[in-house]
């Protein structure tokens, strides 16, 4: 009974605990204390079913290798702007967005902005023209490589550029594939949820073998996982074992925290640092720099 006592005593209460994970996640040192690539990783979030927490991945996922000393580009190729608002950028009607670049040719540089309040986070917003975008760049000349010849003349220096995909695989999808390295899958753990993953990896396929050879499937991450159910158990199972590797251990779970956190125009990083979706989002973000640093040493 003694021992059962102190160890009660002892024990932070539930509100430290979250407070420390917050000051973790927050970071108010500054400190790298996420390993930086030794180049420059791109990275397209891409997955044509929509609703599967693809701009909710690369947002979150940003704003975390940033807060821990990365420098970080998010670049909103999307026409409904939905990380451009998590990012509390502005991409109302006449802002400089990325159809400038796709469409106009103008420089990468002139349409970013740094991301109030997250040092090291810049973003490109994409406004209602670039709806447009996908028709007009079929009479374009090199259309397939626009936003790589945009991303190559941009003299700034970032550790991670990442892209995210509007839900389909068109011209805009296939831009972002052309100029990424990598791929980051987000899968919800649902039902159908391989179904369309086929028709991505048949995409990016077709893109290795035309346009960009040096492109590969390089991380997974299971959004939306609810461990009451035995569904997301058998789709995890699924996705592991087709994937193997290239899954990150670390899954994002439901939480109302993650889908509050737009509607205030931020993160779930920022809005509730201490929120098992921020932790777990912040979880996933160091399994990849870490997995990125593993790789780059191994190529050394």
């Amino acid at each position: 009974m003694t021992d059962a006592y102190v160890s009660r005593e002892t024990e932070d209460p539930p509100l430290a605990l979250e407070a420390k994970r917050a000051v973790q996640i927050l970071n108010p040192s500054g400190e790298v204390t996420m390993p930086r690539p030794l180049h420059r990783r791109i990275v397209s979030v891409a997955n044509q079913k929509g609703g599967v927490g693809k701009t909710t991945t690369a947002v979150n996922i940003a704003v975390a290798l940033a807060l821990h000393g990365n420098r970080v580009l998010v670049v909103d190729l999307d026409p409904q702007g939905n990380a451009s608002t998590g990012l509390n950028v502005p991409h109302h009607a006449g802002v400089p967005d990325i159809y400038d670049c796709l469409i106009d040719g103008a420089p990468l540089d002139a349409v970013t902005q740094a991301v109030e309040g997250i040092p090291n986070l810049w973003a490109v917003p994409a406004t209602i023209d670039l709806a447009g975008a996908e028709i007009e760049l079929v009479s374009v000349v090199a259309r397939e490589s626009r936003l790589r010849r945009a991303i190559e003349a941009s003299r700034a220096e970032y550790d991670y550029i990442f892209i995210d995909c509007p839900p389909s695989l068109g011209l805009l999808t296939v831009n972002a594939l052309v100029a990424s390295r990598e791929v980051l899958i987000p899968i919800q753990c649902e039902y159908y949820a391989l179904e369309g993953v086929q028709a991505l990896t048949s995409n990016i396929d077709l893109v290795r073998s035309h346009l960009n050879p040096n492109l590969d499937v390089s991380t997974v991450v299971l959004t939306m996982y609810d461990r009451r159910t035995r569904l997301a158990d058998l789709v995890e199972q699924d996705v592991r074992t087709h994937f193997g590797p290239k899954v990150l251990d670390v899954v994002i779970p439901r939480n109302v925290r993650v889908s509050e956190a737009p509607s205030y125009s931020q993160s779930v990083m920022t809005y509730d640092p201490g929120s098992r979706g921020a932790v777990s989002y912040f979880e996933a973000a160091r399994e990849i720099a870490l997995r990125g640093a593993e790789q780059t040493g191994e190529q050394e």
